[in-house]
This record gives structure tokens, sequence and C-alpha cells, in this order.
């Protein structure tokens, strides 16, 4: 590896408390742009070079939030070189930034939602486990992430809160539902007959491990297709209704902003068009003369 690359990625992880995923992701952008450059070096860059890559980036059919993620990835990268003294000008200023399409997120009605949460199957350590997830992440709106990371004390069911830690390892509380404290208290009880009562990860699997993100999906998709559920649907999709529903509700989107873990608002403000269209149903559907 380059050894700018690798003081880089050293900094991010030290210093910038980057998490696994996102030292993956520059990892990669910047093994691909170097490939791009061929026998160029990384310090001699210019204003140009950048312009192709991105040129390049295009024909290999990238999406825009692909392209924009390494246009990010490669200003941080240059950032970080001035700022060491390896690089007397930065070659991405001046560059625009990829404009990026804003696709509403998915999120299941609460019919739906109901479908998911009391789809009937013979209750045994997988099935408890399972509907425990789906509860938890559609009680508190939590990412995948969070969820997975979780442990038994992290749960406080006198208090009725859940301790995560979000983007960058911050800490925050959320409230959990009591049908969702419930369905963790019966699986933690059904786990315990299997020997994993003293283990600190609060999902396992079979094995008595911490359960992986990559397994969650599965334990979703396969939920929603036993509750008939023909929508692609994700941990994401049930992080998207919580807010949906909490917004339809008459939750103030500064609230819900603090439950999703988001550091801006405008992140949260998506949810607010997708109500808007709700609104608007609603309208065309009761209103004489809509």
């Amino acid at each position: 590896m380059d050894k700018d690359i690798e003081k880089f990625l050293k900094y991010l992880q030290s210093e910038k408390d980057a998490s696994y995923y996102t030292l993956k992701s520059y990892k990669e952008d910047l093994r691909l742009f170097k490939e791009f450059l061929g026998e160029k070096e990384l310090r001699s860059v210019g204003h140009l070079d950048l312009r192709r890559f991105i040129a390049f980036l295009k024909t290999r059919g990238n999406s825009r939030r692909t392209m924009a993620r390494r246009l990010s990835c490669l200003r941080s990268f240059y950032r970080f070189l001035l700022r060491e003294g390896l690089l007397n000008k930065n070659p991405c200023v001046g560059i625009t930034p990829v404009k990026q399409e804003k696709p509403l997120p998915k999120f299941l009605s609460y019919d739906e939602v109901v479908k998911l949460l009391e789809s009937k199957e013979k209750e045994d350590f997988y099935t408890l486990r399972n509907k425990a997830i789906v509860e938890t992440l559609y009680s508190t709106g939590m990412r995948v992430s969070e969820l997975v990371n979780l442990n038994v004390q992290d749960i406080d069911f006198i208090a009725e809160v859940v301790k995560v830690y979000g983007k960058g390892k911050k800490e925050r509380l959320l409230p959990v539902g009591r049908q969702a404290l419930n369905a963790i208290r019966i699986y933690l009880k059904e786990r315990k007959k299997l020997g994993f009562g003293n283990k600190t990860p609060l999902f396992l699997n079979r094995y008595g491990y911490r359960i992986t993100e990559r397994s969650v999906h599965r334990i979703i998709k396969k939920s929603a297709l036993q509750a008939g559920l023909t929508s692609e649907i994700s941990p994401h999709t049930l992080r998207h209704s919580f807010a949906t529903h909490l917004l339809d509700r008459g939750a103030d989107l500064r609230s819900v902003q603090e439950l999703l873990g988001h550091a801006s608002l405008s992140t949260t403000q998506i949810y607010t068009h997708l109500t808007l269209e709700g609104l608007k149903k609603i309208y065309e559907k009761s209103h004489p003369r809509a």
C-alpha cells in the first residue's frame, strides 16, 4: 500500500475514530484512484486528473452517491496531505461536488408493520430472537450497526430505555416500547436455557457469538416473506417506518432527529416529504374539489 494512504488511514482510525466500514470504503476508493493514475504519483495529481477520474467513474456506471463518496474521500485525503506539509496545493480545490439524487426512503404502513411483528411461528430460540430484533428496530429506530453492538447491560428494563453508540461512537439514550422490552425478556429467558445466560452481547447467533449485520438483514428479509410482504424490506426500512410513523402522529422534526441520531436536521427533513405525500393522498381522496 502507498505510504501516504497508509498514514491517512491510520490518522482516520486513531484521531477521527472512523468506523471499520468507513476505513474499508476509503481504502477501496484510494486503491481505485491509485490504479486509475497508473505510474503517476498521488502527490503530483492536478485538477485535470481529478476531472478525468470523475469521468472514468461515470463510464464505470457508478451511481452519483458512490461518485460523491469517492470524491469526498479524495478531498479528505488531500486536505490531510496539505496539513501534514506533504503538498503545497490541494488539487481538489475548485472541483464541483457531485450532485446527488435524493430518492425518498421506502417505509412500511402501520398495518404492514403489524403483519411483520405478528407473524406466527413456533416459539424457539431463533424465532424469539428474531421477533425481539424486529420489535427493537421498529420500537427505537436504531441503525442495524447499533443493534448488533448492543450488550445486555445497555437495556434498562425499569427506565424503559436503551443506550446505543451511533456514528463516531456517539452515545445516546432511546426510549423502548413495552412490547419490544417484553420480546427481549422472553428471548433472554429462552437463551438462558441454551447456556447463553452469561453472554455479554444482547443478540447472539446459534454459536453464542454476537450476531452480524448480514444475519440481521437475512432475518428481516425472511420475516417479511413469512408475513406475506412482497416489497424489498431491510433493517433500514424499519428505521424509515419508525421516523415516518412518528411524524404522521404529530412528533416534531427536532425530536425525531434526536431519536435517529442525525447530526444535521436536513438529513431528517427527507421524512417530511413522505408525510406530505400521505397528506396529499388523503386530501385528494377526501376533499370535494381536490
